[in-house]
């Protein structure tokens, strides 16, 4: 596992080693899986699917491709094709939107496929109001980008809509919980980088959701080296996503939180973990889940000593 280089050696060095060694890249894969995580719930939540919505990133570094990455994958899931699944996704760098009237010798090899062919390069705030977004992913670094204009346009067209200010720390977030709240009258399902405190509106007290990525690499990490894997594709993060996003009780949903509680964190990297071994990992063949669940879990650390 490792995390924490920068764009242009995290992407090419994930890419030199995954395929022959047991490795993952945790702000690319397991930030990609637990913001995928979040969009899923929010989805049940709104009793929507994945390719009825418009998605908006404001910022392309390595967490920003993988989030995006896991969206193509849920999209062509749901039976699109590549070219309509990349029409759902606008993606916003330092220069604005992104788009081949830069020219394409100017856009960086991992951007490219997420550049447009028919918009001119624009801002957040022009981009949001030609798109009219139901995600809006932040992953800029840059702290209250995500302005009342943006956020008061963008519920204008979309009931519910999904605000995912994922900057780490606080205080570098696109906006906070109360503001996406606030400016949208407590209709916005928001999730950040960090934790928020919770907010009432009009008497409704919303609990913001924070994407976490401890809720992902532990059971990737369990399940991978139980499940002797060989490698670790992208398809493991997909299964682990799905199952922290089913993790989420309805009752989590109602008060706004679109991930579980972090005190549950041991029995949801179990979950993972097993559906891993399930489905990546020939050693469980002929195993039942009870069975699977037994060994996988007597393999589990815990920090008690006698």
């Amino acid at each position: 596992q490792f995390e924490d280089f920068t764009n242009d050696h995290a992407i090419p060095i994930l890419e030199k080693y995954r395929h022959n060694t047991l490795c993952f890249n945790d702000d690319i894969q397991g930030t990609g899986a637990v913001a995928f995580a979040g969009i899923l719930a929010s989805l049940r939540y709104k009793n929507e699917t994945l390719s009825d919505q418009k998605i908006v990133c404001f910022g392309a570094g390595s967490a920003a491709i993988g989030i995006l990455n896991s969206i193509l994958t849920g999209l062509l899931e749901e039976g699109l094709t590549e070219k309509e699944a990349r029409k759902k996704i606008w993606m916003l760098d330092s220069k604005g939107l992104i788009t081949l009237a830069r020219g394409a010798d100017t856009i960086s090899n991992y951007k490219l496929p997420f550049a447009r062919t028919n918009y001119e390069i624009g801002n957040l705030e022009e981009t949001v109001r030609s798109v009219k977004p139901s995600i809006l992913l932040g992953l800029s670094g840059q702290p209250q980008t995500f302005s009342e204009t943006i956020i008061k346009t963008m519920n204008e067209n979309c009931s519910q809509p999904m605000i995912f200010a994922l900057s780490n720390p606080t205080s570098k977030a696109e906006c906070t919980a109360e503001q996406a709240y606030n400016w949208t009258n407590g209709e916005a399902i928001f999730a950040s980088g960090s934790p928020f405190d919770p907010v009432t509106i009009n008497g409704k007290t919303h609990y913001p959701g924070q994407g976490n990525n401890m809720y992902i690499f532990p059971g990737v990490g369990l399940g991978s080296i139980v499940g002797q894997l060989n490698t670790i594709p992208d398809a493991v993060f997909f299964t682990a996503a799905k199952i922290l996003s089913e993790c989420v009780s309805p009752q989590d949903l109602e008060k706004g939180r679109v991930y579980p509680a972090l005190t549950e964190i041991r029995d949801i990297s179990l979950k993972i973990a097993i559906g891993i071994c399930r489905k990546y990992s020939t050693k469980f063949q002929n195993m039942n889940t009870a069975e699977i669940q037994q060994f996988v879990k007597g393999k589990m650390y815990y920090p008690e000593y006698s």
